[in-house]
């Protein structure tokens, strides 16, 4: 596989290595770290929605799958955690590979609902099976060890996420150059003319739901570790939208659009916490008038103003 040098990817960089030099106090690396994970799983996310135009607001499910996997292996059957997150991930994605075909058949509406009824099936079992997952209280997590160091502290914690983060945007941008990314964005726009053009529609829709799974579930094995304590919530309707919402609001099939849209949405709700009661009014709103004067979202539509600009 080519990895095409990019000035995006340098700049990306670069921010990455500088900004912890911004980053006065803890709160502000917490606040960094959890933009970090939900730029993972929003980009994950972007693979389904962005580039093979598939909806998706049940994905939450696999960042919970992700985070109780672990959970539970390392908690209840004393698996070391990078075992223990390597099984997450691949119990993501054979589950994924396994309701893939059946729900990708569907289209609009349907394919909505029944990634909705997926997101409600897995938070359903979270909270029935009490004696594996704590059910509605939530479980502990055992802390994250590397080869037998424990990743502990703020800094550690920063750097970790962001080399992810960094590799997540290479695979992601690298996939929307390659040939399946291509085929991916050819059946985006019509399946139809796609299926023409010799594109085996159900088997990309299956690879990119897969691969979706993974960034999202490994996202969730990290939110595990570093939170320390999980619950239910992390699989419910609530989530599913925030995440689907930060793949739309950035803009769809934009890879950095994903990470701006895991920022804001992380960022918005601490900024606007002074508001008390109009703080949720004030955050629809902005979301609102975002997408009214921004359709196209906010990295592709600030991108084509600069290009008609020069």
């Amino acid at each position: 596989m080519r990895f095409p040098v990019r000035p995006s990817l340098c700049v990306l960089a670069v921010v990455l290595a500088v900004l912890p030099l911004a980053l006065t106090n803890n709160f502000l690396m917490d606040l960094a770290v959890r933009i970090g994970l939900a730029a993972i799983a929003a980009i994950g996310l972007n693979l389904l929605m962005g580039f093979a135009g598939q909806v998706s607001i049940g994905h939450a499910a696999f960042v919970a799958i992700g985070a109780y996997g672990v959970g539970i292996l390392t908690s209840k059957l004393n698996w070391p955690p990078l075992a223990a997150m390597a099984a997450a991930v691949l119990g993501a994605a054979v589950v994924a590979y396994l309701i893939a075909r059946p729900i990708l058949r569907l289209r609009g509406h349907s394919l909505t609902m029944a990634t909705l009824g997926l997101g409600i099936i897995v938070n359903m079992v979270l909270i029935n099976e009490v004696q594996w997952t704590g059910g509605p209280d939530g479980m502990p997590v055992e802390p994250l060890a590397v080869f037998g160091h424990a990743v502990e502290g703020m800094a550690t914690w920063y750097a970790l996420v962001a080399v992810l983060l960094f590799i997540a945007v290479l695979l992601s941008l690298n996939l929307y150059s390659s040939p399946a990314g291509r085929a991916l964005r050819g059946l985006h726009g019509s399946e139809v003319a796609a299926r023409a053009t010799g594109v085996d529609v159900v088997s990309y829709k299956v690879r990119a739901f897969v691969a979706s799974a993974v960034f999202t579930s490994l996202a969730g094995c990290l939110t595990a570790h570093y939170l320390g304590f999980i619950t239910p919530s992390l699989s419910g309707f609530t989530y599913s939208v925030e995440l689907a919402t930060m793949v739309v609001l950035g803009g769809m099939a934009s890879t950095f659009g994903a990470v701006l849209g895991a920022a804001l949405l992380t960022v918005l709700p601490q900024a606007l916490g002074g508001l008390h009661e109009y703080e949720m009014m004030c955050f629809g709103l902005i979301l609102m008038l975002t997408m009214i004067f921004l359709p196209k979202g906010l990295v592709p539509t600030l991108a084509e103003a600069l290009h008609r600009r020069k």
